[in-house]
């Protein structure tokens, strides 16, 4: 099941490789391990991606695409999982890793109104930076987990469910 539902979204390398802006990156197009729809392709990039997407900085899914080519990763996959990170989950999550920071940190709270602005960045950002990137690796890193456990336990019994059904289909054609 999870094989067939990535493949639905999956990239045709063929289509790709002729793309003019993807000229410099055209010799990379022939590594199998960047495009396949594969548990050991999948489930690593869909962990890195959960990942990249607790990070506060922008560019997610460039990050991503990034760390995937250097891991040998699904690509594709990795840079849209990032988008977990949104503008209507990115504030909860970067409220919760601050708070996890600080906590860990043993650090005065102070209060967190997030925006996407210059100002925000220039006047808060700079305060709480240390409590809020030590949430954001840390929660980043446990998502990553979650998410490569879990993949890989749907994949593995999906694909034993479907190799318990074909052993079945065959006994029953032999008999």
């Amino acid at each position: 099941m999870p094989r067939r539902f990535f493949r639905k979204f999956a990239f045709k390398r063929h289509e790709y490789g002729e793309k003019w802006f993807l000229a410099p990156f055209r010799h990379l197009m022939h590594d199998h391990r960047l495009w396949a729809v594969r548990r050991k392709n999948v489930v690593p990039a869909v962990a890195l991606g959960a990942f990249f997407a607790f990070m506060p900085f922008p560019g997610h899914p460039l990050w991503a695409a990034f760390a995937a080519l250097a891991l040998r990763v699904n690509i594709p996959i990795a840079a849209l999982t990032t988008f977990i990170s949104n503008p209507l989950t990115m504030g909860p999550m970067y409220f919760f890793a601050y708070r996890f920071g600080a906590w860990l940190l043993g650090a005065e709270q102070k209060p967190f109104d997030m925006e996407m602005s210059f100002d925000w960045v220039t006047q808060t950002f700079v305060t709480i930076w240390q409590p809020m990137l030590l949430g954001c690796l840390l929660l980043g890193s446990a998502a990553a987990l979650v998410s490569y456990v879990t993949l890989d336990l749907i994949w593995r019994s999906s694909l034993g469910q479907y190799k318990s059904r074909k052993r079945r289909q065959r006994q029953d054609r032999e008999t």
